[in-house]
């Protein structure tokens, strides 16, 4: 019926110039209409053009506004000539209320005691509040609310300081009609022909297959989408990030175990064992198994002697060191636990310059909050060699970052207790138009590097930074639990396409 009605119009007719006029006259539902002009547009028989018109529509308090009243006229009303106590007024107010008005609404919309409500009676010269008697100031008001509310309900024109005003009490919204205007299209005709879409036996045997109309082929259409398997945002960005440091000449950290000891985590690092980070409410110890059993001896003693009373040029932190904290199993916070286990390692031989990088999982116990979680990847690189200073560790790092596409960096001077010195490193965010902190680097302290036996004259560079923020950035998410965890949402690996970075 919608379709007769559409094509046998244009028939005797250049243009339905409003779909929902047209609805209107003919009495076939919009809805109904929409999709059969969506329908002859597909197949070319009219040409449908988008209108849209911005009207607007009473919100559930309007309603009730437009019903009853506004609460400042229901207020004014529930005054008597004579004036009344606020107590009183509240019974009488509420007992005027229509019967069916749920309860809640009579407690929330029309409170008395509601300061919005009584402020526009006063404001309005309506109504005088004293400590504890009500009085009117005028003897008769006209409810305009009401008033320019029905009139929005009946679709009649209101001014746009009125709008305003409804606006702000939250009494209306802003709803979009759309619908078409329509023409005849280039293959317009009175009644739509059915199309075939096959060639069959019977066709050819009937031979009707000369006077069949075929739909056409529609070379661009999409196909049904292929099932496999996708690759996390974060596993993209880490494979990138590792490609780059391959390119650079470094070479990977075992980094498989996640449980460390508190020597290896902090104590190796010259970290102090009253450090806040050494609290439980920063680090995850752990209760089974809780300490470890094995640490090589004679580094734990040159480890101990450094932080007790200090050497290789340090006065150490003057403090009693204990062996039972350095024992302490942990989930480690950083990979840089790792990056001391290397080093040491790299100490009891022949002395080579190295470059390792790492890429894994760390944990903290901190507050989760839409940047932060307990636990994170971190990613770390160091070069090992003689002779190196903080202008080695500026130009890698302008190397490592320009390969991200980070070319804009600057650094600012830091402290950790096992570099030093110690640099922020600042990234200008185009997006954002300003600079935010990308990661922290430094050089390794001596009083870290000469208690593992490394000759004086070798010096470690490191950098370190995580690798959820450069995703988040790249992906433009701005919480990470949208990133990793129990709450991603999966069709977001799905439908990102492989994220390049740089270049």
């Amino acid at each position: 019926m919608a379709e007769e009605a559409v094509l046998g119009y244009l028939e005797k007719n250049e243009e339905i110039s409003d779909s929902g006029k047209f609805a209107e006259e003919k009495g076939i539902n919009h809805d109904e209409i929409v999709n059969i002009i969506k329908s002859l547009n597909g197949f070319r028989l009219v040409d449908a053009q988008d209108i849209k018109k911005e009207r607007w529509v009473l919100t559930s308090e309007g309603d009730l506004y437009a019903k009853y009243g506004s609460p400042e006229v229901q207020l004014f009303s529930a005054v008597p000539p004579e004036g009344i106590t606020r107590e009183e007024l509240q019974r009488v107010f509420t007992s005027r209320l229509p019967d069916d008005l749920e309860e809640k609404l009579k407690s929330s919309i029309y409170k008395i005691g509601s300061t919005q409500h009584s402020k526009k009676a006063i404001k309005n010269k309506w109504i005088e509040m004293g400590k504890s008697q009500v009085s009117r100031k005028v003897q008769h008001v006209d409810d305009k609310v009401r008033y320019l509310l029905i009139q929005i309900q009946n679709g009649e024109v209101v001014s746009s300081e009125d709008i305003d005003a409804l606006k702000r009490r939250k009494l209306i919204s802003s709803q979009i009609w759309k619908g078409y205007s329509v023409k005849k299209g280039p293959k317009y005709a009175p009644k739509r022909k059915k199309v075939a879409t096959d060639l069959t036996r019977e066709n050819l045997q009937r031979g009707d297959w000369k006077e069949l109309e075929f739909k056409e082929y529609n070379f661009l259409a999409k196909g049904q989408p292929t099932e496999g398997g996708c690759l996390h945002p974060l596993l993209k960005v880490r494979r990138q990030i590792q490609m780059i440091f391959l390119q650079m000449g470094f070479e990977e950290m075992p980094t498989n175990n996640f449980v460390e000891s508190s020597f290896w985590n902090f104590d190796a690092l010259f970290q102090p064992q009253q450090h806040p980070a050494r609290d439980s409410h920063d680090t995850f110890f752990l209760k089974e198994p809780s300490t470890t059993r094995r640490l090589p001896e004679d580094y734990v003693e040159r480890v101990k002697r450094v932080h007790e009373s200090g050497g290789y040029g340090s006065r150490g932190y003057g403090y009693e060191w204990k062996r039972e904290e350095a024992n302490k199993n942990l989930l480690r916070t950083h990979t840089t636990a790792v990056s001391s286990r290397m080093l040491y390692a790299l100490a009891q031989g022949p002395f080579a310059p190295k470059r390792y990088y790492s890429i894994d999982r760390v944990f903290r116990n901190e507050a989760v909050d839409r940047t932060h979680l307990a636990e994170f990847h971190q990613i770390e690189g160091l070069i090992c060699d003689r002779g190196l200073t903080l202008g080695h560790l500026i130009g890698v790092l302008h190397d490592f970052f320009s390969r991200l596409g980070m070319s804009k960096l600057k650094f600012k001077p830091a402290y950790n207790p096992y570099t030093e010195p110690s640099m922020e490193i600042f990234s200008y965010h185009e997006g954002l138009q300003k600079w935010v902190e990308i990661g922290n680097s430094g050089m390794f302290r001596p009083e870290m590097l000469l208690p593992m036996g490394l000759p004086e004259d070798v010096q470690v560079i490191a950098w370190g930074l995580s690798l959820e923020r450069p995703t988040m950035i790249l992906y433009g998410i701005d919480n990470i639990r949208d990133l990793f965890g129990h709450k991603v949402d999966l069709s977001l690996i799905k439908r990102n396409p492989i994220c390049r970075l740089g270049l």
